[in-house]
């Protein structure tokens, strides 16, 4: 799955620092649930990352998982100065197994990609 979610009103709050911390965090934190993430981006106002979805778990639960989880990591941890939090709803996209590289590509190059695009 393809799983995209921003930044409350897509502000962009989350420093280069900021977002490879949680990026590790994010890819340590799906291992300890038993997830597969097989890469992960976290741009300044938004994440995207390609992940397996278990059976049995619902793609609300993994959003829930990973978004909540997510902002908890970050406000206990002082990552940023100010109250963080990640706006509402998410996108997903199912991704056939052929497809797999070329979205992993896609995801390697979110910096260069948002050169020249916005979310």
């Amino acid at each position: 799955m393809h799983l995209i979610w921003g930044t409350l009103n897509r502000e962009k709050l989350l420093p280069k620092e900021a977002a490879a911390r949680l990026s590790r965090y994010l890819t340590e934190y799906a291992d300890t649930k038993g997830l597969y993430m097989k890469i992960n981006y976290v741009n300044a106002d938004h994440v995207h990352t390609l992940i397996d979805l278990p059976t049995g778990t619902s793609i609300e639960e993994l959003i829930q998982f990973l978004k909540g989880s997510s902002s908890h990591w970050i406000n206990a941890n002082n990552v940023l100065r100010e109250k963080f939090a990640w706006g509402r709803g998410y996108g997903v996209f199912s991704v056939s197994e052929s497809n797999v590289k070329q979205v992993a590509a896609y995801i390697a190059g979110q910096e260069e990609h948002h050169r020249v695009r916005t979310f």
